[in-house]
């Protein structure tokens, strides 16, 4: 009963709740954006070229004052930008005092040589939206105030009304336009930190459930076992055809239960590829083993990654029992059409004439139930191919090519079960 109810909650699919953890987490082939870094905004300084350009030329009134004005200028934007992506001061006043005083050398600057000094309140928006302790609506009404008050100065010291509108638009524009994309990018974060806590919590409960079904199955036989045991002691002295009944009733019991624990625990296990490869560098790393592994190519379907899955743990579980290898190196290569899996091992390999096909000298036997030559047949099933043999003069190699959209795998994985 245990077993049946196992097999309904998970909807019949082996490892589902497993494998759902695994695919609502981040696929090792995919690429997320992390946005913007501290980096991406020191490029923006060459906007003060036109300053320094005047100050080189001696067009500002005080050259060494003005020189002086820029550099303080571009280190206090600097000290907020990264203050601003610094994971220790980011939440901190630190970033709020910096900016301040970058507004006070730009307000300074700009007031004191005019012109093109007036293109360091954009930057200064900029860096404000850097800031995170801003956000929100202190930052609304920092740059409504920032950039009317930028305006006011440019038309008034240029007397140019195009200008003037210009530099306040500008101004409010970069700052707004840059904490709306770091908000973005935050909130992406968050929502990923979400996924792989949701993925966590699910595998949590497949684990809990799957724990609390073989606990009620081991509960029930064991229970069935110890009390046919008692009769049989009882028995044995009055009725000895009566006790090897009840012996020949635990027997079977006994067989029964351990054929619906491997039931369940075949299809708990049923794994992606992508864990099988996680399982793979801890055994051999435990084994002393150097574990190298690379994968390119786009996602596989759940069908492939599965049998691909089995294949990783057949080679990876030879190498390390048989082998004797410093390293093994497992290449998973994947295109549009078919996918390859390369497992190579520097050991001695085979070690007889009759272990030919088998790795590192392992005796063709069941893994799962099956061994190489089933898993040849699970993936010929879809189409696939398995092959093993001695990897030059030294080493081992496994090598399984399977169509990636070949028809319904479904077959396969039944096999598979």
């Amino acid at each position: 009963m245990a077993r049946m109810r196992w097999r309904r909650e998970r909807g019949g699919a082996p490892g589902g709740g497993a494998e759902q953890g695994r695919a609502a987490g981040a696929r090792p082939c995919e690429q997320e954006p992390k946005g913007p870094g501290r980096y991406a905004f020191l490029p923006w300084l060459l906007m003060g070229l036109g300053a320094f350009s005047n100050i080189i030329h001696g067009k500002s009134g005080n050259p060494w004052l003005a020189g002086a004005g820029l550099l303080v200028f571009n280190s206090l934007y600097v000290t907020v930008v990264f203050s601003a992506f610094s994971p220790r001061l980011r939440t901190t006043r630190y970033p709020v005092y910096a900016l301040a005083a970058l507004a006070a050398v730009t307000y300074a600057v700009a007031l004191g040589f005019g012109g093109e000094w007036f293109l360091f309140f954009p930057l200064l928006s900029l860096a404000s939206g850097t800031v995170r302790t801003l956000r929100g609506k202190p930052l609304a009404l920092w740059l409504i105030a920032l950039s009317g008050s930028a305006g006011f100065l440019s038309g008034w010291y240029d007397k140019s009304p195009w200008g003037s509108f210009g530099i306040g638009y500008g101004t409010f524009l970069s700052g707004m336009v840059t904490a709306s994309v770091l908000s973005l990018f935050d909130t992406i974060q968050e929502l990923r930190a979400t996924r792989q806590e949701l993925a966590r919590n699910a595998v949590e409960k497949e684990r809990l459930r799957f724990s609390r079904d073989l606990h009620d199955l081991l509960g029930h036989t064991l229970s069935v076992v110890v009390v046919k045991a008692e009769a049989v002691r009882r028995l044995a002295p009055r009725n000895l055809d009566a006790a090897l009944a009840q012996a020949a009733d635990i027997e079977a019991v006994g067989r029964q239960a351990l054929t619906e624990i491997r039931e369940a625990v075949t299809g708990y296990r049923e794994g992606s590829l992508a864990t099988e490869l996680d399982r793979a560098r801890s055994a051999l790393g435990g084994a002393g083993i150097e574990p190298v592994v690379r994968q390119s190519g786009p996602p596989l379907p759940p069908q492939a990654a599965a049998l691909l899955g089995w294949v990783v743990r057949e080679g990876v579980t030879n190498a390390v029992r048989h082998s004797g290898a410093g390293r093994c190196e497992i290449e998973v290569h994947a295109d549009d059409d078919r996918v390859r899996l390369t497992i190579t091992d520097d050991g001695r390999g085979p070690v007889s004439s009759g272990a030919s096909g088998a790795p590192s000298g392992a005796v063709p036997g069941p893994v799962g139930g099956t061994g190489l030559a089933g898993l040849a047949e699970r993936l010929a099933a879809a189409g696939g191919t398995l092959r093993s043999g001695p990897d030059g003069r030294r080493g081992f190699r496994v090598t399984a090519e399977l169509p990636v959209g070949a028809g319904d795998l479904a077959d396969a994985e039944e096999l598979s079960r």
